[in-house]
C-alpha cells in the first residue's frame, strides 16, 4: 500500500498524476476515515451500521488511504478475513484503474 502511495505522489513529480488526482485521494480518504469512525461508533452503541458496500465503495474511489488509517488507527474490520479480501481487492481495482488511465494517455 506505501508502494502505491508513493507510486501516486512520485507519477505526480514527473507530471504524469495531476494534481487534482492527489487532491481527490486526499478528500475521499478524509471522508472514508469519517465514515469507518461512525461505524466503529455505531458498532458499540448497537445503532445502524454503515453497510460494507459504501466502504468497499468510498475505497474503490480512491479512499483507500483512509480506510487503511482507521482500519489501524481505529482496529476497525481487522477481523473479517472476507472484508479484508474485498477490500484488498478493491485497493487493487482503484490502483488499476488509475494506472490505466494514467499511463495510456
Amino acid at each position: 500500500m506505501l508502494i502505491a502511495a508513493f507510486a501516486l505522489l512520485m507519477g505526480y513529480r514527473v507530471g504524469r498524476v495531476p494534481q487534482g488526482l492527489l487532491y481527490l485521494y486526499g478528500l475521499a480518504s478524509l471522508v472514508t476515515l469519517v465514515v469507518y469512525a461512525w461505524d466503529k461508533y455505531a458498532a458499540r452503541r448497537g445503532r445502524r451500521r454503515v453497510p460494507e458496500r459504501m466502504l468497499h465503495w468510498l475505497a474503490v474511489i480512491g479512499g483507500w488511504p483512509g480506510a487503511l488509517l482507521a482500519q489501524q488507527w481505529l482496529r476497525h474490520k481487522t477481523v473479517k478475513k472476507r472484508f479484508r479480501g474485498f477490500f484488498y481487492l478493491t485497493l487493487l481495482i482503484n490502483i488499476g484503474l488509475v494506472f490505466l488511465w494514467q499511463f495510456n494517455r
